[in-house]
């Protein structure tokens, strides 16, 4: 097996899985309990916030824990707009977009809300010129991704939060793909609101955070107990808080020693094969300016499924079209649509997105096959490559 779909979930490391044990089968206790085994989950919790704040150089009283991104950006975004709503009901956000980010905007606006959505550039860069524009007396928050997920594409966010913060307007990032990855100070970020998940960086499934700037108030998303001062209710994910912490420190200590080095140059090593070894191969995005592991390519005349479906069943290789939670979706994808793409490119994206285990040798491996399977599948009638992806996708449930 050769996995290359890290953007969409990283293995756990060592650390976060040892971290997490004991709070498995020993120190089970619920944090809220008074008794001895309460309290060492709820120091554990706390521990766990303090690992998390200093990864993001913020406060462990602006670290509140959820289930992951999706839950931090539909607080973020929907906890602004309950708070907010006498004073305005205008939204900026973009259309390349986590639909974690674009649904909650969606919802918004059958809520009477008016959304603007922001286009970008062919190198999938927010130009700061045309979001200015759109900023508004009654825009409320602005809610831009650090790097976007299908393309990897870095976006001027300490730029953009200085433009937020002259206006006074509320500033959210999803930073998921950066987080535990490249250096990401909220403070420099001018971010008011941030949001991360563990298992994007070497963590257990199941936790996030959402990093809320001292005294910003939102509206809480969920209603319960008063866990966490009241700002997200329900009894905390113990063994996940713990091993997202423990990644958090794996990761701070890897980028204050160079950083994911060895994953650039993976990177580089795949990208530059790719363009000089297959015809009719499209990098999407900016040729640079991007996270350390995502590389996004589009392959004229193969579909993008076709080509995962296909290096998995012949190769063991794992990567993917975009967002894993639009997987299996035949569509082309809104991003390379809005960075200029036609159709069939946007329809034959493909991500690969490379971590810490990969090797030279994978690399190489996946170069050798790439042109292989790409002729392989051009040579398919349109007709034959959508019967195929339909039914084993169809298959897949």
């Amino acid at each position: 097996m050769i996995y290359l779909d890290h953007a969409a979930s990283t293995p756990i490391c060592d650390e976060a899985l040892a971290a997490m044990m004991p709070s498995l089968h020993e120190a089970y206790g619920n944090p809220s309990s008074l008794h001895h085994l309460g309290k060492a989950a709820k120091f554990a919790v706390e521990v766990a916030r303090e690992q998390v704040a200093a990864l993001l150089n913020a406060r462990p009283a602006e670290i509140v824990f959820n289930s992951g991104a999706t839950e931090g950006n539909n607080h973020a975004i929907k906890g602004v707009a309950e708070r907010l709503r006498e004073r305005g009901r205008h939204i900026v956000t973009t259309q390349i977009e986590h639909d974690a980010v674009l649904h909650p905007c969606q919802a918004l606006e059958r809520a009477g809300f008016e959304v603007t959505y922001v286009g970008v550039g062919q190198d999938g860069i927010v130009r700061l010129d045309e979001l200015q524009a759109v900023l508004r007396s009654d825009t409320i928050l602005v809610s831009v991704m650090h790097a976007n997920n299908e393309m990897g594409t870095l976006q001027p966010i300490a730029e953009i939060g200085a433009l937020c913060r002259e206006r006074n307007i509320l500033f959210h990032c999803d930073a998921c793909q950066t987080a535990g990855h490249i250096a990401v100070d909220v403070g420099a970020l001018n971010v008011d609101l941030l949001t991360l998940s563990g298992h994007k960086f070497y963590g257990a499934k199941g936790a996030g955070a959402l990093f809320m700037r001292r005294g910003v108030r939102l509206e809480p998303l969920i209603n319960g107990g008063t866990q966490q001062k009241g700002r997200r209710a329900g009894t905390e994910n113990v063994p996940g808080i713990i091993s997202m912490g423990a990644a958090a420190v794996v990761a701070m200590q890897s980028i204050e020693n160079g950083g994911e080095a060895h994953v650039v140059q993976l990177r580089e090593r795949l990208i530059t094969g790719i363009e000089m070894n297959v015809e009719g191969a499209f990098l999407n995005g900016h040729r640079t300016h991007r996270v350390p592991g995502i590389a996004n390519f589009s392959f004229d005349g193969v579909e993008g499924e076709g080509m995962i479906l296909e290096l998995d069943a012949h190769a063991g290789v794992c990567c993917s079209t975009g967002s894993a939670c639009a997987a299996g979706s035949l569509d082309p994808s809104p991003v390379l649509l809005a960075i200029g793409r036609p159709v069939g490119l946007a329809r034959a994206g493909t991500r690969f997105s490379l971590g810490r285990g990969n090797t030279e040798a994978e690399i190489d491996t996946l170069l050798e096959l790439l042109p292989r399977v790409i002729n392989s599948l051009r040579q398919l009638s349109p007709e034959t490559r959508a019967a195929v992806i339909g039914g084993q996708t169809d298959n897949a449930g």
